[in-house]
């Protein structure tokens, strides 16, 4: 089962409602016919035994995918993702289980139509985690009259579906908000005028002219940092080096210790090279 595109008729074509009709002509599969199919796809890979265990139960899925009309997603598509869902499952039945294929093969439908409801139902992802997944399918059916939930129902729901009031809360939000458009074009009727996001909402980072005169200053300094070093001797160099231009900085004393000088004379040479930087970079 390798080359799905043999299954051809699991996908919704044209008028739903003529596919739907189609596919309830579709003859059920007595328990016999079933294990006899899902024996020669398990032993052989016999597509057309594949063909014919997912033709079968495609009415199957249309029942799964009314159960989500309520996510303002094309039936249609909905029902294309579950034939996904049946497929894969077709092809994972182990028939030496001793379960029906349907029983098999509901999870496969709707983990297909869920996956596909999260990817589409808002621009913003509503629900990433596994809590608010179980949230997002459960909370509206859970919820006991319409509005916001009081602190008691909402313990109740977290309670139930085995998550936090924090995420039943969140979700709640989450639920209730709508997308809005960025940059929405305006109105130009001054009594409807609305603003979009992109209107009032200000943009913190620098502009690019800003990151440029910024970049430009940078190099110069460094090529100033760098001719000045060089015009320092060895032993000057080597210490600002250790001292201001290394992460793990290194004490006057050990300078001290390498060159045989007290910690003092290291830190005049310090300084010394310092003030010679400092007139190279005003120059």
């Amino acid at each position: 089962m390798k080359n799905t595109m043999v299954l051809q008729p699991a996908v919704p074509a044209g008028s739903i409602e003529a596919y739907i009709k189609a596919v309830n002509e579709i003859p059920m599969l007595s328990a016999e016919e079933e294990q006899a199919l899902a024996r020669r796809l398990y032993d052989l890979q016999d597509l057309d035994a594949a063909r014919q265990l997912v033709l079968s139960h495609l009415r199957f899925v249309v029942r799964v995918a009314r159960g989500y009309r309520g996510y303002g997603l094309a039936q249609s598509d909905l029902i294309q993702e579950g034939n996904i869902g049946l497929m894969k499952a077709v092809k994972r039945f182990d028939p030496n289980v001793g379960v029906r294929l349907v029983s098999f093969a509901v999870h496969w439908i709707r983990a297909e139509i869920h996956e596909f409801i999260l990817r589409n139902w808002r621009i913003v992802k509503v629900a990433t985690t596994k809590a608010q997944r179980k949230l997002f399918f459960n909370l509206r059916s859970s919820k006991k009259r319409l509005g916001w939930m009081n602190q008691d129902e909402v313990n109740a729901v977290a309670r139930d579906l085995g998550v936090s009031a924090k995420d039943v809360v969140e979700m709640e939000q989450r639920l209730s908000a709508h997308d809005a458009s960025f940059d929405a074009p305006v109105d130009d009727d001054p009594e409807n005028e609305t603003f979009s996001p992109a209107g009032y909402l200000e943009d913190g980072r620098v502009s690019p002219e800003e990151q440029l005169a910024a970049d430009q200053l940078d190099q110069a300094n460094r090529r100033k940092l760098t001719s000045a070093l060089s015009n320092l001797d060895g032993r000057s160099r080597e210490i600002i080096q250790r001292r201001w231009l290394t992460e793990d900085k290194t004490t006057l004393q050990a300078l001290a210790r390498k060159y045989g000088v007290s910690a003092e004379r290291i830190r005049q040479l310090e300084q010394n090279a310092i003030e010679k930087m400092r007139l190279a970079f005003a120059a």
